[in-house]
């Protein structure tokens, strides 16, 4: 997870070992992390999935993990480029961004053969996209709308192991009101037992 800091040894060590890197993109920008080694684990031939780590502090949804993700990686290529570097990496596709988001985690946890694409036998988890909404309209590259355009209103439908939880934009069979109403009960004990007065308009930190 994350293996930001690691030496040149600790990372021979690991692509020798097989290991697979998840990486959480912009929560690791933004918590002083590290710089997230896309283009480490890539040149190591190591299998690279995604994760969202801290749901409270930044979005956990894996629109802004798989842009956080190709953005950051075309940053660096983009800029050897400029520099003139002969051999710059090349620019990941969106195709891949998506890889890294579904499949590529079900392998790293041993689960490929379980689920993580849409192969019969596998469990049936399915995410059913909106490509008709107007934030991808007219839709032109499948792939890049999902990766550079789509976001969590998109989803449309959602099956677990076949089991329907999110239908035509609504999600089934969860009290939303009630959720809500609990995580902020529990904000308030939290700041109330820790001294902290609750300033919504104040600096996050």
């Amino acid at each position: 997870m994350h293996m930001t800091g690691m030496s040149e040894q600790g990372w021979n060590y690991a692509a020798d070992a097989g290991a697979h890197v998840s990486l959480a993109v912009p929560i690791e920008m933004h918590m002083r992390h590290g710089t997230p080694p896309i283009q480490k684990a890539i040149d190591k031939g190591m299998g690279l999935s995604l994760s969202s780590d801290v749901e409270c502090t930044m979005s956990a949804d894996m629109f802004t993990q798989m842009r956080g993700l190709i953005t950051l990686q075309r940053m660096f290529a983009n800029a050897a480029a400029l520099e003139g570097v002969a051999d710059f990496p090349d620019l990941m596709q969106p195709m891949d961004a998506i890889r890294h988001a579904t499949i590529a985690g079900a392998e790293g946890l041993k689960l490929g053969k379980v689920t993580g694409s849409l192969t019969p036998g596998k469990a049936a988890d399915i995410v059913l996209l909106d490509a008709q909404a107007i934030n991808v309209a007219p839709l032109n590259n499948v792939a890049g709308a999902v990766v550079t355009l789509m976001e969590r209103s998109n989803v449309d439908t959602v099956l677990v192991n076949g089991q329907v939880k999110k239908w035509r934009g609504q999600l089934v069979g969860f009290d939303i009101e009630r959720l809500t109403s609990e995580l902020a009960a529990s904000r308030d004990y939290i700041f109330e037992q820790a001294g902290i007065e609750v300033d919504l308009f104040g600096e996050p930190g």
